[in-house]
């Protein structure tokens, strides 16, 4: 998938900036050539959690971040994530006293 697809069903307008920022985190990321399509799923599935798949601008990782407005859908999100990753074996870091995972890599 190529750099302006994948921005654009991140819900960015891409430019050479992000274009930039993306190719920096697709290097950081270990195997992120065997996840890429699950994590584009995985930005689909929580969309309806209020939860989504970001570039983080303080690291070279894809962030996901949960704003739902409830508790319940909050939860949900967080087993979403937790899901994706012991099933595609995608290692996540969680952010103390926050609702933001890091992306940080394929483990398998």
């Amino acid at each position: 998938m190529d750099a302006e697809a994948i921005l654009t069903q991140l819900g960015y307008v891409p430019n050479d900036t992000l274009k930039k920022q993306l190719k920096e985190i697709q290097e950081n990321t270990p195997g992120y050539e065997k996840i890429e399509k699950h994590i584009m799923d995985l930005n689909e599935h929580l969309k309806v959690n209020n939860a989504y798949v970001a570039l983080s601008n303080t690291t070279k990782h894809l962030k996901i971040k949960v704003d739902s407005p409830t508790p319940q859908l909050a939860e949900e999100a967080h087993e979403k994530i937790k899901h994706f990753s012991q099933k595609y074996k995608v290692e996540v870091e969680k952010l103390p006293n926050k609702e933001t995972y890091y992306i940080l890599g394929f483990k398998g």
